[in-house]
């Protein structure tokens, strides 16, 4: 099932209202079911995981964080799955920080998402959840090396897609 994208993607400062803890927010009063730990051998029937890769490739990076966090924290925090889920994290914090047009957050969530890849890479014991960490790696390399200084004009546009390359679907 696609995602229902929101009216805007959040973003600190933006001008937009906190999607949960105000009351125009987007997702104000919405409560989220607990999403289910992703089993590593059937990772593809887990519509979080698609929903957050959607969201993350049209340009809701706040809010793909969002639903990787859910999967972060049933996966423990720790370990390969929830260091997998943290590197996206760390990717889709990376695009909100260019959104917000702060540079050296954005190099720093990239350079965290990176070692996290490449951690992931060189344990080899992580099925990749559809995704090439050397690619993912390599994103992230080209994220710290030249940051897309955002024109300030689409800082207050409700959604703006940063990134050229995208997360891989599921189907």
């Amino acid at each position: 099932m696609p995602t229902k994208f929101p009216a805007y993607s959040y973003v600190p400062g933006g001008g937009w209202p906190h999607p949960n803890s105000h009351p125009a927010g987007h997702s104000y009063h919405i409560i989220e079911s607990k999403p289910l730990a992703i089993d590593p051998d059937s990772w593809r029937e887990s519509s979080e995981y698609q929903s957050g890769i959607e969201l993350f490739n049209a340009g809701y990076y706040w809010e793909a964080h969002e639903v990787w966090e859910g999967l972060w924290h049933v996966a423990g925090r720790s370990g390969d799955i929830a260091d997998f889920f943290k590197a996206l994290i760390k990717l889709a914090a990376s695009g909100v920080k260019l959104r917000e047009g702060v540079m050296a957050g954005a190099i720093t969530h990239a350079r965290r998402a990176e070692d996290l890849f490449r951690k992931l890479l060189d344990s080899n014991k992580l099925n990749e959840f559809g995704q090439d960490l050397k690619e993912l790696i390599e994103w992230c390399q080209e994220i710290q090396s030249s940051p897309m200084d955002l024109d300030p004009s689409l800082r207050k546009a409700p959604v703006v897609v940063i990134f050229q390359r995208r997360l891989d679907t599921l189907s």
